[in-house]
């Protein structure tokens, strides 16, 4: 398995900042969370008072899973979605045009023929769909580390933004991540599963046996093995992005689920690089709040959402502009008349 460097942030930063914060015209911690997100964002970017969040940038992840059958969608959804996207009339788009925030879609493993899209979109593309996990591998020998080593690239395309946020698209995916979660962290099956896009009763019971299925095909360790069986290359990739990103000092705002167990194999690949992320906001799939709490996470905002494709985590940009304009703005108790 391959070895990262990951950086630290800034403790002197950071002490300066509650420092400041403890100073500015105000009783001591009634700014609450936004005096901790400041003092994170210093650390992050080394100085006092942070940058400002202007280059803000989506990338979504997009794939088909092998399980779509469980969903309450049929698996040309994801195809379809992709072209929404490029219209610019998803909800992420929506979402992030209100915060000044670049949306760019990625290809890794739709399943259609993508002869007309953009060459730009499919250029870290790894295959066509996946295997059914309950039954077989998600992806061949080698397609894992692939995808993750194409998510690192994309992260490297993205250098220099203030803020990444990794999105997602591909029918299945609640599925994939409350197995790949489940068996990072030993959980049973029906602990992790959720709705996902809104199946009930019977469909729902399925789900579960799917993921029952497939914690007992597999019983590995390694992370690569378990995105290999259990993942997908989307998965895989948005692990590498989050890699490189740390590697490279940026902060991230994870969104739902599919981000956070993405989030979780890519700590094991490269311990410590947790540092550089944040929660956007609390999803309704269990899965996640498994996830977020073993990587030590506190979502930021909690809206009920449970669409995806980052638009949870844009929400938090606002609330980290807030953060950072409390220390840059604020008066100090030591200059008042």
């Amino acid at each position: 398995m391959p070895r990262f460097a990951i950086p630290t942030p800034d403790a002197a930063a950071h002490a300066a900042a509650l420092e400041r914060l403890d100073g500015l015209v105000k009783p001591l911690g009634s700014l609450g969370r936004l005096e901790e997100l400041a003092a994170w964002l210093s650390a992050a970017h080394g100085t006092v008072p942070p940058h400002p969040l202007d280059d803000v940038r989506v990338v979504v992840f997009a794939g088909d899973h092998g399980v779509s059958a469980q969903s309450a969608y049929p698996r040309e959804v994801t195809a379809a979605m992709v072209r929404v996207f490029l219209a610019g009339r998803s909800g992420v788009t929506v979402l992030a045009a209100q915060v000044g925030a670049r949306v760019r879609v990625a290809d890794i493993a739709v399943d259609w023929d993508a002869s007309d899209i953009p060459p730009e979109v499919t250029a870290h593309k790894i295959r066509r769909g996946s295997g059914a996990i309950d039954v077989e591998d998600a992806l061949a020998p080698g397609e894992a580390f692939a995808a993750f080593e194409a998510g690192r690239a994309i992260a490297a395309e993205e250098a220099g933004a203030d803020v990444l946020i990794p999105g997602d698209m591909g029918i299945g995916n609640t599925t994939v991540c409350a197995a790949v979660v489940a068996s990072t962290l030993g959980l049973p099956a029906a602990e992790v599963v959720g709705t996902g896009t809104g199946v009930s009763g019977d469909a729902l019971d399925r789900k579960t046996a799917v993921v029952a299925a497939a914690l007992t095909r597999f019983a590995g360790t390694d992370p690569f093995d378990r995105l290999t069986a259990l993942g997908s290359a989307c998965l895989a990739a948005t692990a590498g992005f989050l890699v490189e990103a740390a590697t490279r000092r940026t902060p991230v705002l994870l969104d739902g689920i599919f981000s956070a167990t993405a989030a979780l194999v890519a700590r094991d690949i490269a311990p410590g690089a947790e540092r550089w992320w944040l929660a956007g906001h609390r999803s309704t799939e269990p899965a996640q709040a498994f996830a977020l709490k073993a990587l030590g996470l506190t979502p930021i905002l909690d809206l009920g959402l449970r669409l995806g494709e980052g638009s949870g985590a844009v929400q938090a940009v606002p609330t980290l502009r807030a953060a950072r304009a409390v220390i840059a703005e604020m008066g100090l108790l030591a200059d008042l008349a």
